[in-house]
């Protein structure tokens, strides 16, 4: 098995959490046992934030540790007496610990409008053992983070690993909520998204968000110069967000409620600098009978069967004059020519606003071995009338038997490297790899999208061993396995003989 790094599949600490916490799944399904464990995590999160910034205020003689506009400056979610860690710690081993916890994430709510009708308050519930919540309370109690790093980013990669695990868990459901971290950086580090409005319409728990600001963070951006705005039609997911951003300090604009994009657009003035979306795969049943006449679908209406140009055209929609997309789709999309789609695509690449197409290689997700690929859509490309195609099939490292993964410093900086090299004009073809064409090369190829027809299969550099000495070694092995299988056959002969059949 590959080496494991801090951006794969296990990491130590978070990889302890998660067994440790995994004592409470007792009967629970994933998505109850999701909710324990992620609030659990949150709701630890808020109390160490407020009691540092407390303690900070204790210190100082004309501050009140108890005046809640205090925190709120400081983007502090207040947290009342009755809901501070220390009250939970010391109820942890009693019959009424659920009850505590409840009680304290409702508090927290009356006190932080943000977190309304957001965290989860089923922890009284009988089927949840109040000793095992008992345990996994010490556990939070006693985390010790003098070798852990930052705890935000400690915490906040915890959150992320158990969001992994879940959609592990839960299989084909887990692709509705989480997007597979390689994926979205390899979008981030091509986009850049340095300063401006991001927007993912279909944004799951916020991954989109978290490495955009994660990306900021290492390139000593500013988090302060990007606003985010999304949308979920899923209650839970929606939550989960919330949640996720929260814990990374990031503010969002996630709509007023969950909601169907399509149908309930929750910023339906916007205008985005960058949007990164994986949208549900081949969506039917979108809801296109009640939208014929809709404003987003500039290029052609999408068929009722499949909202994959649906998500396409809402997006180049909400895009600014100088905006770009990344977002993920089946395979299919790159060459489907069923309900006008093929239609569609060519109204797209005509109008200049494909800049790329990266074919990722297979095993990606947790949920679905459907073949995927990254489009790149610009308003305003620095390379007019040309598109790269990238064909990343062979990347990446199995890091599980079941699970590969885009390795951040050589894989996804390959990828990102050729892009802005195409941006920058001096990117040379590379067979097997990658290439750059025009429209109207594309045009010559019925407007499909698959990297394979223009980038064509690399050269074989060959195993040095001469062609005559190849092919004795290949008859010397037939000729062997001839002998063995005439030798199988006689044996089988030999045996149904023994029991009175003749073949």
């Amino acid at each position: 098995m590959a080496k494991k790094t801090k951006d794969t599949i296990s990491i130590g600490f978070e990889e302890k959490i998660w067994k440790a916490a995994d004592i409470l799944r007792g009967n629970l399904s994933a998505s109850q046992y999701e909710g324990v464990v992620l609030g659990l995590i949150f709701l630890k999160y808020i109390s160490d934030r407020f009691e540092q910034k407390f303690k900070e205020l204790q210190g100082d003689e004309y501050a009140d540790p108890e005046d809640k506009d205090e925190y709120t400056a400081d983007n502090i979610f207040f947290v009342p007496q009755e809901a501070r860690w220390s009250k939970i710690s010391a109820a942890a081993h009693t019959p009424e610990i659920g009850v505590v916890i409840d009680n304290a994430l409702i508090a927290i709510e009356r006190e932080n409008e943000r977190l309304k009708n957001i965290l989860p308050k089923n922890f009284a519930r009988p089927e949840l053992a109040k000793r095992r919540l008992g345990d996994v309370v010490d556990l939070f109690t006693n985390i010790e983070m003098h070798d852990a790093g930052d705890e935000k980013d400690l915490l906040g990669r915890t959150y992320e690993y158990c969001l992994r695990q879940f959609a592990s868990m839960e299989g084909k459901n887990g692709g509705e909520f989480y997007t597979p971290s390689c994926i979205v950086r390899t979008l981030v580090e091509i986009l850049e998204p340095y300063e401006g409005r991001v927007y993912d319409p279909c944004c799951g728990s916020g991954g989109m968000f978290v490495q955009s600001a994660k990306f900021i963070e290492r390139h000593k951006g500013n988090l302060r110069k990007i606003s985010i705005y999304g949308q979920e039609s899923n209650p839970d997911t929606w939550k989960m967000a919330h949640m996720n951003l929260a814990i990374r300090g990031l503010d969002a604009n996630l709509g007023k409620a969950f909601a169907d994009t399509f149908f309930d657009d929750q910023h339906p003035t916007l205008k985005a600098d960058f949007i990164l979306a994986n949208p549900p795969f081949n969506l039917s049943d979108w809801g296109q009978s009640a939208l014929q006449e809709d404003v987003r679908w500039q290029y052609g209406l999408p068929p009722s069967g499949n909202a994959n140009f649906a998500w396409m055209q809402h997006m180049i929609h909400h895009l600014s004059p100088e905006g770009k997309i990344g977002l993920v789709l089946a395979n299919g999309a790159l060459s489907s020519q069923s309900g006008g789609e093929g239609q569609i695509r060519q109204a797209i690449i005509e109008a200049d606003l494909v800049e790329g197409i990266v074919a990722l290689p297979s095993q990606l997700f947790y949920s679905t071995g459907i073949p995927v690929s990254l489009w790149f859509i610009s308003r305003d490309k620095q390379q007019k009338g040309k598109t790269l195609f990238i064909d990343a099939r062979n990347m990446g490292t199995m890091v599980t038997r079941k699970l590969r993964e885009l390795m951040p410093d050589t894989d996804i900086r390959k990828i990102a490297d050729t892009f802005h090299s195409f941006q920058q004009g001096t990117l040379e073809d590379e067979k097997g790899f990658c290439a750059v064409c025009t429209t109207e090369q594309i045009a010559a190829q019925d407007f499909i999208l698959t990297p394979g027809r223009y980038v064509g299969i690399a050269e074989d550099e060959g195993d040095g061993v001469p062609f005559e000495e190849k092919m004795t070694n290949l008859t010397g092995e037939l000729k062997q396995l001839f002998e063995e299988s005439k030798k199988q056959e006689e044996e089988i002969r030999l045996q149904l003989k023994k029991i009175g059949w003749e073949v």
